[in-house]
């Protein structure tokens, strides 16, 4: 592969709205790299074909939805977090003579605890995630490892959430599910919120508008993994009512930087990385 331009990017459907290119490209900048990282529209359908015809250039992809559950059966080896979450977001694309391997990785879950770490939290005894899909379930994965191992999980479906109810017990964690989406139900939600030490959103931001007249009052910290817009309107609520918010894009900085580390050997560079990312 000498003198071969090596190749990355992110994969998804949709994708156009993706910060990815970014973060990698800030990266690649500041480790001396002459990489490649874009981004592709890719379905479920779709992956198969894209993944195998990854040649030798390609170093690595990062996957969001709908592609993070989906690529687990193409993985050649899945790293045992990934494995134990159910979902994966990182595949390292490694060449030994002519065998190509693929390594599947999740760095949602060290995203979510760096996150939460720059704003306090170490510990958290009480914690509500709100929705039950595949970043939902490494929010589990990452609040164990802060401590907490009996969460609320309000989720629009039990039927759905049956993927995360089969990862939480792999992981030891045993969320009590609660509904999402009716009035009733989220006016009882926002007062669960109010009295969480940690509260994670992983639905989109127009489905998180409807909890926030429901906060009065609120001392812990809320991420809202969504980062466009940068305050969501269930943020803004939360912000009101006194409580102390963190952004997707903190989540998405920290998950980027370990996928830099997987995919390039070579440690995220935080600063230039989170320094391209306040310019967008």
């Amino acid at each position: 592969m000498t003198g071969q331009v090596r190749r990355a990017g992110v994969l998804g459907h949709p994708i156009s709205h993706s910060l990815s290119p970014v973060l990698h490209r800030a990266a690649y900048r500041a480790l001396g790299l002459d990489w490649e990282y874009d981004a592709y529209d890719v379905t479920e359908e779709q992956l198969p074909d894209f993944v195998r015809g990854l040649g030798t250039e390609w170093a690595g992809l990062s996957l969001t939805m709908p592609l993070k559950v989906a690529a687990m059966p193409l993985m050649d080896f899945i790293e045992p977090m990934a494995k134990l979450v159910g979902a994966l977001n990182t595949v390292v694309v490694q060449h030994v003579g002519s065998t190509r391997q693929l390594i599947g990785a999740n760095t949602d879950v060290h995203g979510i605890v760096a996150a939460l770490r720059e704003a306090g939290i170490e510990q958290a005894e009480s914690a509500v995630v709100i929705g039950a899909g595949a970043t939902a379930t490494s929010t589990l994965a990452a609040l164990g490892q802060l401590g907490c191992t009996a969460p609320v999980v309000a989720a629009r479906s039990r039927a759905r959430a049956g993927g995360l109810v089969r990862a939480a017990s792999r992981m030891g964690v045993s969320p009590s599910l609660v509904p999402l989406g009716e009035p009733q139900a989220d006016a009882a939600l926002g007062e669960r919120l109010s009295h969480a030490d940690v509260v994670v959103s992983t639905i989109p931001a127009s489905a998180g508008a409807a909890l926030a007249p429901s906060l009065l009052d609120a001392s812990g910290v809320l991420l809202d993994v969504v980062y466009d817009p940068p305050v969501t309107p269930l943020a803004a609520g939360w912000i009101k009512a006194g409580g102390t918010f963190v952004g997707g894009r903190r989540m998405l900085l920290h998950q980027a930087s370990e996928q830099v580390r997987l995919i390039t050997g070579q440690k995220g560079p935080i600063a230039a990385m989170d320094a391209a990312l306040s310019q967008v």
